[in-house]
């Protein structure tokens, strides 16, 4: 469960970082991340909502005819998020929101995207809750984000890393998505782990009622 004031904490964090976010992104989006934003984006389709947009890293990445809408709850990577967008032309409706509680009616959505945020958002399970929420039945859910390695000393790293990046920007490394879609019923279909196991990528589908299993 996530605390009011610790979120506002680390909304101003996100806020005081949001200028150097994208260089940070660089290095990682090199060694570990690969083509992986676009392995998600591409499979979004109709109705998109993107959740946690940041930057806006992945504007550039959808397909054409989406209908996207972004939000995020850092004021300044907002700011940047829409910029981007004027920049490429691209007609998007991009708003402040808590993954945690999303503004939206239920099954609004053909698709939801959420790239490397799932590890920083407070209450990742109730987030994961409202993705599939705003979904509509048959809709899918597109996540990438970094895991626990399968590696055992690596995943000890990533222990200690989370002893500092846990208390100063809320950022999770041992988190497992996987486990949050399966426990609110949503179907895998494709899912993907590299990178000694510390890269994870799902494309997951929200049953339709009434309609078995073929």
């Amino acid at each position: 469960m996530s605390v009011p004031g610790n979120d506002e904490r680390l909304r101003r964090y996100w806020d005081e970082h949001a200028r150097s976010y994208d260089r940070q992104m660089r290095f990682f989006e090199r060694t570990l991340f690969g083509e992986s934003r676009s392995w998600v984006c591409s499979r979004a389709t109709g109705e998109v909502l993107e959740v946690a947009i940041g930057t806006g890293l992945n504007l550039p990445l959808y397909p054409p005819g989406v209908r996207l809408t972004g939000i995020e709850w850092s004021p300044q990577m907002l700011a940047l998020a829409r910029r981007r967008a004027d920049e490429l032309g691209l007609v998007a409706d991009l708003r402040e929101g808590d993954a945690q509680a999303l503004p939206f009616p239920d099954a609004s959505f053909d698709s939801v995207v959420c790239t490397l945020g799932l590890c920083a958002i407070p209450d990742e399970q109730r987030a994961i809750a409202e993705m599939s929420r705003v979904l509509k039945p048959g809709g899918r859910l597109l996540l990438l984000d970094h895991v626990p390695s399968t590696v055992w000393p690596l995943r000890a790293l990533q222990w200690l890393i989370e002893l500092l990046t846990v208390p100063l920007g809320g950022e999770h490394l041992l988190r497992r998505p996987l486990q949050g879609v399966q426990g609110v019923g949503l179907e895998v279909e494709q899912h993907d782990r590299f990178k000694l196991g510390v890269v994870e990528r799902l494309a997951v589908r929200k049953p339709v009622p009434g309609i078995a299993d073929a």
